[in-house]
Formats: structure tokens, C-alpha cells, sequence
């Protein structure tokens, strides 16, 4: 089973909205999936994304490939760095 991180779509005509979903790769669009990983909300400016980097992490270490949407997405949107010497103080 091929596992794809992409886009499920939501919302109403016109108003689209996204989820970053896992899914099995010959599962439909919108259809079943495995886990929500984060949102897309491309109607607001500007656009609202939303990733739960610790999931999508567990999701890419088990060979989760991302479409290139949410390849582009995850670009313009990093994790943010975790400093453990900062917090450690």
C-alpha cells in the first residue's frame, strides 16, 4: 500500500477549504484516509495552514510521500526549529 500526503477538499462551492490528509494512494480525493495532519485554507488572506509537524514527521519517517501540493506547502510552511539548549535554561 502506497501511502500519499495531500489534500482533501471541504467546504462549499466556490468557498474551498483543505485538509492535509494521509491516505492510501488509490483511495478517492475526498474518501477514506488514514489521519488528518493539518488544514489549508486558501480563501483568507493571507492563506491559513495549519500542520501538526510532530504527525506529519511520524507519517514521513514510515516512507509517507507528499504530492506536490503539500510539497510546496510544507516548503512555505517549516517546523519551527526546536532549540533544546534554549530551553533547557
Amino acid at each position: 500500500m502506497a501511502v500519499r500526503i495531500r489534500l482533501a477538499r471541504h467546504g462549499r462551492k466556490k468557498r474551498p477549504f483543505y485538509r492535509i490528509v494521509v491516505a492510501n494512494s488509490e483511495a478517492p480525493r475526498d474518501g477514506r484516509f488514514l489521519e488528518i495532519v493539518g488544514t489549508y485554507d486558501p480563501m483568507q488572506e493571507p492563506a491559513a495552514v495549519t500542520i501538526h509537524h510532530d504527525r506529519l514527521q511520524k507519517w514521513l519517517d514510515r516512507g509517507a510521500q507528499p504530492s506536490d501540493t503539500v510539497r510546496s506547502l510544507l516548503a512555505k510552511h517549516p517546523a519551527p526549529a526546536t532549540d533544546t539548549a534554549a530551553a533547557a535554561e
